[in-house]
């Protein structure tokens, strides 16, 4: 669980709500059900249409990583290379086919795979890098599409504000009417840039930023996996991969 997002997220709307309290407002004041309705039913509308169905499925799925990221131990990582390397050092490369058969991680057991079929190193390297490349696309596809609700959301807020006072101007001869327009008026401004700036582009960067950090963590596969199939000492492969950790 990732506490820092969670205090992020708390503070963010506390600051909001807090701020309105003091300068003598009311929580009830900030709901208002037709603004959230246009806000947040207009924004994620948009959002859908420019995303494939695909592209959403794995949107919502990597919404999780928020608060729950991905575990990502480079140390470890470099100490299980270190045990490759050493195994097909004593054994061969034959000797790591075992071991690749019980290796969890995906795209460790592929290129576990490609050594052991014999795969030259340069076209190793090539395969994992392709597959790197669009495992890293597809995670920032994800991190774009809630960037683009946060480019949405304001826009749609004004929407709504302007709603509102259509609301107020074809209810002038009725003052007890006035008050609801103009509420969603200023509340569907406030949604619309605060959840674009609280909640939707802060989401986007955090994935972003997961993205890169996956990616780092296959450079840190891709690289040892090429070490072992070009012989070097397993000695040597730790001093280099321990660069990984200095990120």
């Amino acid at each position: 669980m990732d506490i820092l997002s969670i205090i992020g997220v708390i503070l963010g709307f506390a600051a909001i709500i807090g701020g309105n309290f003091l300068e003598g407002g009311s929580i009830a004041a900030l709901v208002n059900l037709p603004a959230a309705v246009i806000v947040i039913g207009g924004t994620t509308g948009a959002a859908m249409l420019q995303t494939p169905w695909s592209g959403l499925r794995i949107a919502l799925r990597r919404l999780r990583w928020v608060f729950v990221p991905p575990t990502l131990a480079f140390q470890g990582g470099i100490e299980k290379i270190v045990r490759w390397a050493v195994a097909a050092r004593k054994e061969g490369l034959l000797g790591l086919e075992s071991i690749a058969e019980t290796e969890q991680d995906f795209f460790a057991r592929k290129g576990l795979q490609l050594l052991v079929d014999g795969s030259e190193p340069e076209n190793i390297r090539n395969v994992m890098e392709v597959e790197s490349l669009v495992l890293e696309q597809r995670d920032i596809d994800a991190a774009k599409f809630y960037e683009s609700m946060g480019g949405y959301a304001p826009t749609i807020g004004i929407i709504g504000a302007v709603m509102g006072l259509i609301q107020v101007m074809s209810n002038l001869s009725d003052p007890s009417k006035l008050g609801s327009g103009i509420a969603i008026a200023f509340v569907a401004t406030i949604y619309g840039v605060g959840f674009a700036n609280l909640l939707l582009l802060p989401v986007a960067s955090k994935l972003r930023n997961l993205a890169r950090a996956e990616a780092q963590f296959r450079d840190l596969i891709i690289e040892g996996i090429i070490s072992i199939a070009d012989g070097e000492n397993p000695r040597a492969i730790e001093l280099k991969l321990n660069g990984f950790l200095h990120q």
